[in-house]
């Protein structure tokens, strides 16, 4: 139960990252999601990812709103901030606390209901004005803590536990995120920590909008034959278009490889991403070619999962804006409020 914390032992021998911490540091509460639930497995990988960058926990802010998905935040990153907030409301409570502190780490962790239902719009806004997040939609087609209806991300005709058929076109996230702009953009699978693991890594170094739609089957709900969303299905239809690894930045590494082997993507930070392709006609870097292989895989049946899209020159909201440097809550009250003669300023600027 999430009241009952995990034991404090650490055994002495157990691997340290490059702050001392241990892959326990990065843990949370006990989780009371169901069994075998793939939601946890997301946030087991999300623990190996930040334990593996050596991420200070205190630097990383996680945000989330309701359902299922949304408990999850309780069960990773125990000594981080967090914020629950109400239903589908999550992208906007992110979007004023990253320009209120720029330095955080934004992770954004929501559901298929509340990112492709009530918080369509929110959703959608969020990455359209390239808020610096790894925004993370945890995907079973169904709503879970209601007992099991088909969610707007459900595929037309998949069926329910009693055999009912969905009648409704899906809502697709990831051609959403291509087309509103997403700098970052990748669809992963809750049973394979290969892939999602550096997945994640990557979308936490990556400055921008980082979009990842995780499938992650519902045990209680969604994981059985006729649905779209189980562990058997995804294994069994599952289109990945890279092998994934992150190096992390150092010295400069040059390359130079035959066209289609292997892409390096530099990201702002200096960290590196590499791609071996198992598609040697896939560019990463080619935004309306990622709209067509999607829209060609998912008439074949298939579901394409890896780095669909990135911009390795990405910017963000504050770039956007020409913000300040520094975050609000370090500034000084007279920079806060520089006086009526800054407002006159500003408002004869306006005029």
């Amino acid at each position: 139960m999430t009241y009952l914390p995990k034991p404090k032992l650490h055994h002495p021998k157990l691997p340290t990252n490059e702050l001392g911490f241990t892959r326990r540091d990065y843990e949370g509460s006990i989780s009371t999601l169901c069994a075998g639930c793939g939601h946890d497995s997301i946030s087991a990988a999300i623990v190996h990812a930040c334990f593996e960058l050596s991420l200070p926990p205190h630097r990383i802010a996680k945000l989330s709103g309701i359902g299922c998905s949304s408990k999850t935040p309780t069960y990773f990153l125990g000594n981080s901030h967090g914020f629950n907030s109400v239903h589908g409301r999550m992208p906007s409570v992110l979007t004023g606390a990253n320009l209120a502190n720029r330095d955080l780490i934004y992770l954004g962790v929501s559901g298929d209901g509340d990112s492709a239902s009530i918080g369509l719009g929110q959703f959608a806004h969020s990455i359209r004005r390239g808020v610096n997040m790894v925004y993370i939609v945890e995907n079973n087609g169904v709503y879970g803590l209601t007992k099991g209806q088909f969610s707007a991300t459900a595929d037309k005709g998949a069926r329910n536990k009693r055999g009912l058929a969905n009648l409704d076109e899906p809502i697709d996230l990831i051609g959403m995120a291509l087309q509103l702009g997403a700098t970052y953009i990748g669809r992963g699978f809750s049973g394979d920590k290969a892939q999602l693991v550096p997945l994640i890594k990557g979308a936490l170094t990556h400055k921008g909008a980082a979009f990842i739609d995780c499938i992650s089957p519902c045990v209680a709900f969604n994981n059985h034959v006729g649905s779209t969303k189980s562990f058997d299905y995804v294994r069994e239809h599952n289109a990945a278009v890279n092998f994934l690894d992150v190096i992390e930045g150092r010295d400069e590494i040059v390359v130079d490889h035959a066209p289609g082997t292997v892409e390096v993507v530099r990201q702002h930070d200096g960290s590196l991403l590499k791609l071996r392709k198992i598609a040697r006609d896939y560019d990463p870097t080619d935004r309306i070619a990622a709209m067509n292989f999607l829209q060609q895989h998912q008439a074949r049946g298939e579901i394409v999962t890896g780095l669909l899209y990135v911009d390795p020159d990405a910017d963000d909201l504050h770039g956007y804006l020409d913000t300040a440097e520094k975050p609000f809550n370090q500034m000084t009250d007279a920079e806060l409020c520089p006086g009526t003669t800054a407002l006159e300023k500003l408002n004869a600027a306006l005029r």
